[in-house]
């Protein structure tokens, strides 16, 4: 049995212990924000922080992660108020969100250690694939969380997970709350 505090909870694994991180995020503890994108480190989408550190949970074991801190997407903040989790959307520098998770895992681990990394610093840190295109959005949204991380600057969130769909439709107008959507034509 492996055991290893994820997202602040003690967590053992009775799985493989050469079982890829991953796939004990993903199938045992149903954390699926860790995405799968090419299980050879070189995509990104599965990052996570391991004691702080942003690594890649297809290339660690959970044997290796024994005993370790592990952070996932869905540990760094419930309500999505993380600096990077708001830069990225302000900055629009998400578009199909496949390796959103794996980015903003990887910038805010960067962040912790630098609140003001150049350009080079942020391309070197966030290693991760985006088929999307997002790279110039993507370090604006870093050096805007870094400004928020050091009280510079403050981002309008977007609403809140939970909120009710007629409140996200008054906040968002593109979101059309459930009973405003016309019924199918037959």
């Amino acid at each position: 049995m492996t055991s290893m505090t994820v997202n602040g909870r003690a967590i053992r694994f009775r799985m493989d212990p050469d079982t890829p991180l991953l796939w004990a995020l993903r199938d045992a503890a149903n954390l699926t924000g860790t995405k799968y994108g090419c299980g050879e480190g070189d995509c990104g989408a599965c990052m996570v922080h391991v004691d702080g550190e942003a690594l890649r949970s297809c290339l660690i074991t959970i044997a290796e992660a024994e005993g370790r801190f592990i952070t996932t997407i869905e540990g760094l903040s419930r309500d999505r108020s993380h600096p990077v989790q708001q830069a990225m959307v302000a900055e629009q520098a998400i578009q199909c969100g496949y390796c959103t998770p794996g980015i903003v895992m990887a910038a805010s681990a960067l962040l912790q250690k630098n609140a003001t990394p150049s350009e080079a610093e942020i391309k070197a840190a966030i290693p991760n694939l985006c088929r999307c295109g997002v790279y110039p959005r993507l370090v604006r949204a870093v050096e805007r969380a870094g400004r928020v991380s050091r009280r510079r600057e403050t981002i309008s969130a977007a609403p809140a997970p939970g909120i009710s769909a007629e409140d996200a439709a008054r906040e968002v107008p593109a979101i059309t709350a459930p009973d405003e959507v016309p019924p199918p034509q037959d």
